[in-house]
């Protein structure tokens, strides 16, 4: 019933959005002697950021069609590795590139498209040999693939892995550094030859007892059957995955704005003074942000219902006694240098949630366990942007670099013996 409400409005929304861009072009034309009067000017600033906070906004494309390597212009173009039902491994290959480290970004699945991860993947494409986790919306998954959750979650990441071979490095970014820590674990333990040489946790909750943040406390202070019942739904017949218990991307997103209502309205008004004052080119940019930050997807409800009980609300991994397929995720079988990358005003994974990574492996040598703070930036701010481009990336650059160049080999039994 929720998520046939939700389309009923969207569908409403979607009409009245298409009004909207009719009306702003009407009062816009040089035609229309109205269009050069302040009222003319306010009437249509207003429409157009009426329209597009109003319009749908589907699954982004990356967009790439060339880097720089070496002060040289170089194609790139997208390929499928491996093509799965709740996701793809997908690599940007850049012509005429050979011999820089491979590196797999496991975007999160919170939400947002793999796509948010576009400023990521630009800075880290001229030195790396980047693939990327492009996952699925469950709402497109058919019913007959089955569900999807943080075991099968670690098991793709295993398999992406084990695809790209020996001699890959491994970034996750925000959620996913809880099961890339854990897929860490069961590599570490099992010897796995396809083991990642090194590794970046960035802005992920490996251990949110540390510094919790509101996100935090609210998978904390309700039981679990009120996610069960309050925040799941089934997806409706108008789309492939009919039927599927899912949590639904427009409740992500409402919680998302919620979060910071305050900061996207001053945006809006912002963009409509921008509007007003003929400076299209900020009001695009703002354009540019929302329509990545709109574009959601929704997550399979196991995936979504087991990471709040084994994540949050039980901290199973930090506590060494999660099991994956039986398995226990033993932290201290880590033999994967780590880099825990954290912002100083991250209000999404709080100061020493990642850090926990470090603390936990206590197989690794002290050499090969490294804590960034990037001073001044929120979540967002540490994979994307200015400081993300300037002062975070080199210093993942460099880890890579340092660990492509010397690997570190330990045996299971050093590992077990540090």
């Amino acid at each position: 019933m929720l998520y046939n409400t939700y389309e009923l409005q969207r569908s409403m929304l979607d009409a009245a959005s298409i009004a909207a861009t009719a009306g702003a072009t009407w009062w816009n034309n040089v035609l229309n002697p109205l269009a050069y009067t302040k009222t003319g000017n306010l009437v249509s600033s207003a429409l157009e950021v009426f329209a597009h906070a109003a319009a749908p906004y589907g699954k982004p494309e990356f967009g790439f069609s060339h880097t720089v390597c070496d002060g040289q212009e170089v194609a790139v173009t997208e390929e499928v590795l491996v093509d799965k039902p709740f996701g793809r491994l997908l690599r940007f290959a850049r012509e005429g590139r050979q011999g820089d480290p491979k590196l797999l970004i496991v975007a999160p699945m919170s939400g947002h498209y793999a796509t948010l991860l576009r400023g990521t993947v630009e800075r880290m494409l001229p030195r790396h040999d980047v693939h990327i986790t492009d996952w699925a919306d469950a709402k497109m998954v058919p019913l007959s693939a089955g569900s999807f959750d943080l075991d099968d979650y670690i098991d793709y990441v295993i398999e992406f892995l084990r695809h790209m071979g020996p001699g890959t490095h491994i970034m996750a970014v925000c959620q996913p550094a809880v099961p890339v820590y854990a897929a860490l674990c069961l590599m570490g333990g099992a010897e796995d030859p396809c083991t990642p040489v090194s590794a970046t946790l960035m802005g992920g909750p490996v251990d949110p007892r540390q510094s919790p943040t509101a996100v935090n406390t609210l998978a904390t202070r309700r039981p679990f059957t009120w996610f069960e019942h309050n925040v799941i739904a089934e997806v409706p017949v108008s789309y492939p995955g009919a039927g599927r218990r899912v949590y639904p991307g427009f409740l992500q997103l409402a919680g998302f704005m919620s979060m910071n209502l305050g900061a996207h309205m001053v945006s809006h008004w912002e963009m409509f003074k921008h509007l007003v004052q003929g400076d299209d080119e900020e009001a695009e940019a703002t354009k540019a942000f929302y329509e990545e930050y709109r574009s959601v997807a929704d997550i399979d409800a196991a995936f979504y219902l087991q990471t709040i009980d084994v994540v949050f609300q039980r901290h199973l991994l930090p506590k060494g006694q999660f099991f994956h397929r039986g398995v226990r995720a033993d932290p201290a079988a880590v033999r994967t240098p780590i880099l825990a990358i954290e912002g100083e005003r991250d209000d999404i994974s709080g100061l020493g949630q990642t850090q926990a990574a470090l603390t936990l492996s206590t197989g690794l040598p002290q050499a090969a366990r490294k804590h960034h703070i990037a001073m001044g930036a929120g979540h967002y701010g540490i994979f994307n942007g200015r400081r993300w481009r300037e002062q975070i990336a080199p210093v993942v650059d460099d880890w890579i670099a340092r660990w492509a160049a010397k690997p570190l080999r330990l045996s299971r039994l050093q590992v077990v013996a540090g």
